[in-house]
């Protein structure tokens, strides 16, 4: 499989909290990947919003659970 995105994320949206995978590297290069949870509160979210854009973060992915979907 070819490697298309060098920073990228995942974000499991529940009702109470937001968990994130960030995963970043160039191709051939070992590979940073870090996980978060965070709440669903107005700071909670802006503190998500700087935590992917501390690493540049380009893309995001989106899976909610339960009634979300």
């Amino acid at each position: 499989m070819e490697d298309l995105l060098e920073r990228c994320a995942g974000l499991d949206v529940h009702k109470d909290s937001v968990v994130a995978t960030v995963i970043a590297g160039k191709h051939g290069k070992r590979l940073v990947k870090e996980t978060q949870s965070f709440g669903t509160m107005t700071p909670d979210l802006l503190e998500l919003s700087d935590w992917l854009s501390s690493f540049e973060c380009t893309h995001v992915a989106m899976e909610s659970t339960g009634v979300y979907w």
